[in-house]
Parts: C-alpha cells; structure tokens; sequence
C-alpha cells in the first residue's frame, strides 16, 4: 500500500470514529468507571475535545460549582475587603478579585508637603493566612521640582499587612456572629 493511501485511510477511520451516536456503555473501562453498563453521555459540541492549549473553561466552572463558588472571587473574600478598607484613604487605581492586586494612585497626605505614597496590595489565597497579603508601599519627594524615588521605612510594608490581617478578622468575627 502507498503512504499517501495509508494516510488516507489512517485519517478516515479517525473521522470515523468521531461520528455516531454519543453514548457509549460503560463497565468497568480503562477509567475504572463502573456504572453497571448503564449508558454514559459524553459532551458534545465544543467541549467534547481535548484542550491542548489554555485552560478548559467549562471545567473550572463545573468544579467552582462543585465547591461552592460563584462568589467571583478567587482570594480570601475577608482580606480582599480588608485590604481595600485599609487602603480606602487612597485613590483606588486599579483592583483585580481574579487576581487578588490592588493598586493606588499616588497620594500626598496633607501634612507632608512634597511628599507622595502609592501602595499595591496582593492578597495571595483563598484561605485567610497571616501570609496571605503582600503590601508594598513607594514614596516618592519632590526634589527641584520633580518627584524621585525615595525608601520606605523598612516597617511600614508589614505594619499595613498587620492592619489588613486584623481588619480581616474582624470582618470574618462580623460575620460569625450573624
């Protein structure tokens, strides 16, 4: 037989394969699914493949369902509200929930004259931990007037991450006690 007829043949019984009815009955198959031969429907349509590249969507779904999800959140819900409490007294640039990062505009607080803040916060888990939130602080002065990087005192990063963690658990007793 040719190659090129192999091919043909080869890839025709594939297609094949994809066609027919959807269901198939099931024993105890290569899975180790026993259902005692009752039929078993596969997916159809665009989910019926195998993902080979990004995520199975429909899957991640299914199982935030199964867990109890749709609260659209994919970090701890307490330190995420915590952490925007705490930084509440800045602009609020950009927050992401999927992503747990929350980033401030720069602010200069009234008694400080050339002299500016900007905090990004990152809530790092669905499970309220005392490392579950990074809190990074940047000053900037104004020097000739232009604003340069100036260092943050090595305390300040962990004493709002103290703050954020003990905010979190109050909102978390709050809730309890409902």
């Amino acid at each position: 037989m040719k190659p090129a007829l192999l091919a043909f043949v080869a890839a025709l019984s594939l297609l094949a394969a994809c066609g027919g009815d959807n269901q198939r009955l099931v024993g105890n198959d290569e899975y180790g699914d026993w259902r005692q031969g009752r039929a078993r429907n596969r997916p159809q349509g665009a989910t019926a493949g195998i993902v080979v590249f990004g995520v199975d969507k429909d899957r991640e779904a299914r199982e935030a369902a199964a867990n109890g999800g749709g609260s659209g959140l994919s970090v701890n819900a307490y330190l995420w509200r915590a952490t925007l409490d705490t930084l509440s007294f800045m602009p609020l640039a950009s927050a992401d929930p999927f992503g747990g990062t929350i980033i401030t505009d720069w602010y200069s607080p009234p008694s400080a004259n050339g002299e500016r803040f900007r905090a990004q916060a990152y809530v790092l888990g669905r499970q309220l931990r005392s490392d579950g939130v990074r809190v990074q602080v940047f000053r900037q002065t104004l020097d000739h007037g232009q604003w340069v990087d100036s260092p943050v005192s090595g305390s300040t990063n962990s004493d709002l991450e103290d703050k954020v963690l003990a905010r979190a658990r109050e909102l978390r007793s709050q809730s309890a006690s409902r």
